[in-house]
C-alpha cells in the first residue's frame, strides 16, 4: 500500500459539526464533493458545488430517504480494488467511479433512546445506509479513507497537505478501525435496546443470550492500583450517563485508578441522602471511614471525621449539596485527595484553590441509589453479571423479633446504620448514633472480627476527642448479613450498642435473639441482605 490521493469524496452527516469547512477545504483541492439530503443541502448554502448521489445510482432517494445509497454505482466505487484488472474493467463496464473518501456519522439512535423517544421514532433513527457505507470503506482502506468522527476532520486535513492531497497507509488504517469501532457499538447499542425494550408482547430480561457491550476510552490513567500495572477508564456509549466519570474536575492532579473507584464509592452513599439533610462521606480503600448527617455541612463533616480521624487522611470526601466555604476551609485542614460535590461554592474554590494537589470535582446532579442495570465483574475465563444491588428497606420493612421494640430514635439510628452497610465491603459492621457512624469494621473474614474492630475504632476515637464513652455506647449497629453466631452480637452489647439491624435468616437466629433478649437489646430482621465483595 502507498499512499492514495483524495479526487472524489462522499459525505453524508447526521452530524453537521465541522461540514462546511471540511468541504470547502476539500474543494480548495479539486476534490469532487458528492452527498445526500440534508448534508448536500448545507454544503450548497455554504456556496459549494455538491454532485447528488441519484446522479452516480440513477435512482432518487426514496421512501422517506431509506433507500439512496444502497447501490453498486455507491459500494462498487468503494470496494472495487484499484489494483485488480478485474475489478477496474467492470467499474469501466458499469459506469462506477471510484469514491476516495468517505465521511460518514450515523443516524442519532443513541441519543433518541436516550430522549425517551417512542418506538417507531427509534426505529427510523436505526441507520442502514451509513454503516453499509462505512464497513465497505472501511474493508476496502488499503485505497479509501474512512472518517466517523468529526473530531478527525482537522487531521484529515493535515494528511492532505502533508501529503500533497493524499492519505498514509498508517492514517487509513488508523481510520479504519476506528470506523468498524463505531459500527460495532452503534450495533451494540440497538442489539441491547431491542434486549431490554422489548414489545409488549415480550418479557425483558438483564441477561440476553448474547450481550454485546460497547464503551468509549474517556481517559488513559497513568497507572492501575498498582504502578506496574497499565489502566484507562471506559464511559458507555449511552446520552445521560451519571457518575464520576461525567464529572467537571475544577482543579488538581490527573485522577488515578484508585482515586476513581474511591470516589465512586463515596458519591454513590452519598447519593443515599439525597434531598435529605446535609451528609457528608468520607472513604478510605472504596470503604466508608465516616458518615454523618447534620444541621449544616460542616457539623456533618466533623462528625464523619470524628469516627475515624486516622483513615480519613488521605481519603475521599463525597457531599449531598453544595460544598460551602466553611467546609471547605475544614476539609482542608487534612490532607484529602478527591472532593466531589454537587455543586460547589466560589468561596470553596477560593479556598481549595491554595491546595493545588487536591482534586475537587462537580458532578452537578446525583446518581440514582435505586437505578436498574446490571454491575459486571471479570474472572478468569469470563465475566460475572448481576443486576444492581438497588434494594432498600424502609420502617414497614422492618420485623421486630425481640422482646424489647427499638425506639424511635433507635429505629432512625437502625436505618442509617443499615444504609451505610449496604455501601461497605462484607463483612460489615456499622455502628451509628444520632445520623452518624460510630464506628466500622469492613471486609473480615468472619463477623465478630468486624464487630470487634468497629469498636476499637470507636474507643480510639473516644481517646482522640477526650469523650467520657465511645460512640458505640448507646448506638445502634447494622450488620449486612446475619449472624451466624451469637459472638458477633455480644461483641456490639459489650461494645454499647442497644439496638441491632439485621437481615435475619440463620439457622441459629433463635440463639441470637436469646442472647440480644439477655443483653436488652431492641433487633429488627430486615429479610434483606447487601453482602458486598
Amino acid at each position: 500500500m502507498t499512499n492514495k490521493a483524495i479526487k472524489r469524496a462522499l459525505l453524508s452527516v447526521s452530524d453537521k459539526a465541522g461540514l462546511t469547512e471540511l468541504g470547502t477545504a476539500l474543494a480548495a483541492r479539486g476534490v469532487e464533493l458528492v452527498s445526500t439530503g440534508g448534508t448536500a443541502k448545507a454544503l450548497r448554502d455554504a456556496g459549494l458545488t455538491v454532485r447528488d448521489v441519484s446522479d452516480l445510482t440513477g435512482f432518487p432517494e426514496m421512501m422517506d430517504g431509506r433507500v439512496k445509497t444502497l447501490h453498486p454505482a455507491v459500494h462498487g466505487g468503494l470496494l472495487a480494488l484499484r489494483d485488480n484488472g478485474e475489478h477496474v474493467a467492470a467499474m469501466e463496464a458499469h459506469g462506477i467511479g471510484a469514491i476516495d473518501l468517505v465521511v460518514v456519522n450515523l443516524y442519532p439512535f443513541e441519543a433518541t433512546v436516550a430522549k425517551g423517544a417512542d418506538r417507531a421514532e427509534i426505529i427510523e433513527n436505526i441507520d442502514i445506509g451509513g454503516p453499509s457505507m462505512v464497513r465497505s470503506a472501511a474493508k476496502n482502506h488499503g485505497f479509501v479513507t474512512i472518517l466517523t468522527d468529526p473530531a478527525d476532520y482537522p487531521a484529515l486535513l493535515e494528511e492532505l497537505a502533508a501529503n500533497d492531497g493524499a492519505t498514509s497507509d498508517a492514517f487509513r488504517i488508523r481510520m479504519a478501525g476506528k470506523a468498524y469501532a463505531r459500527t460495532a457499538s452503534y450495533d451494540a447499542a440497538i442489539a441491547n435496546w431491542f434486549a431490554f425494550s422489548p414489545t409488549a408482547s415480550d418479557e425483558p430480561t438483564l441477561f440476553p443470550a448474547t450481550l454485546p457491550l460497547a464503551f468509549k476510552r474517556a481517559d488513559t490513567l497513568r497507572y492501575g492500583e498498582n504502578p506496574h500495572q497499565a489502566a484507562a477508564i471506559y464511559v458507555p456509549q449511552m446520552v445521560g450517563a451519571r457518575g464520576v466519570p461525567q464529572a467537571a474536575q475544577l482543579q488538581g492532579k490527573e485522577l488515578s485508578y484508585n482515586n476513581l473507584n474511591d470516589a465512586d464509592a463515596a458519591l454513590e452513599l452519598a447519593a443515599e441522602f439525597a434531598g435529605g439533610a446535609p451528609a457528608v462521606v468520607i472513604v478510605k480503600h472504596a470503604n466508608p471511614c465516616g458518615v454523618a448527617q447534620g444541621g449544616s455541612l460542616l457539623e456533618a463533616w466533623e462528625a464523619a471525621l470524628a469516627c475515624d480521624s486516622v483513615s480519613a487522611f488521605g481519603g475521599i470526601v463525597a457531599v449531598n449539596t453544595e460544598l460551602d466555604g466553611a467546609t471547605a476551609e475544614a476539609i482542608a485542614g487534612i490532607f484529602t485527595e478527591v472532593v466531589i460535590a454537587p455543586s460547589v461554592s466560589a468561596e470553596a474554590r477560593e479556598i481549595f484553590a491554595g491546595k493545588k494537589n487536591l482534586r475537587l470535582l462537580e458532578c452537578g446532579s446525583l446518581p440514582d441509589p435505586r437505578r436498574g442495570g446490571v454491575a459486571m465483574k471479570t474472572i478468569a475465563g469470563g465475566v460475572l453479571i448481576q443486576s444492581r444491588d438497588a434494594g432498600a428497606v424502609n420502617l414497614d420493612d422492618l420485623t421486630v423479633v425481640t422482646k424489647r421494640a427499638p425506639t424511635e430514635q433507635e429505629l432512625k439510628d437502625c436505618l442509617f446504620a443499615w444504609t451505610v452497610a449496604r455501601h461497605v465491603k462484607s463483612n460489615a459492621i456499622v455502628y451509628a448514633k444520632d445520623g452518624a457512624t460510630a464506628g466500622i469494621g469492613a471486609g473480615q473474614m468472619n463477623r465478630r472480627d468486624s464487630a470487634r474492630i468497629a469498636a476499637i475504632k470507636a474507643r480510639e476515637a473516644a481517646a482522640t476527642f477526650g469523650w467520657a464513652a465511645p460512640r458505640t455506647v448507646g448506638s445502634a449497629v447494622a450488620s449486612d448479613a446475619f449472624f451466624p453466631f451469637a459472638d458477633g452480637l455480644i461483641s456490639a452489647a459489650e461494645a454499647g450498642a442497644t439496638a441491632v439491624i439485621q437481615p435475619g435468616g440463620s439457622i441459629r437466629d433463635d440463639e441470637v435473639i436469646a442472647a440480644a433478649d439477655a443483653a436488652g437489646l431492641a433487633m429488627v430482621f430486615t429479610g434483606m441482605r447487601h453482602f458486598r465483595h
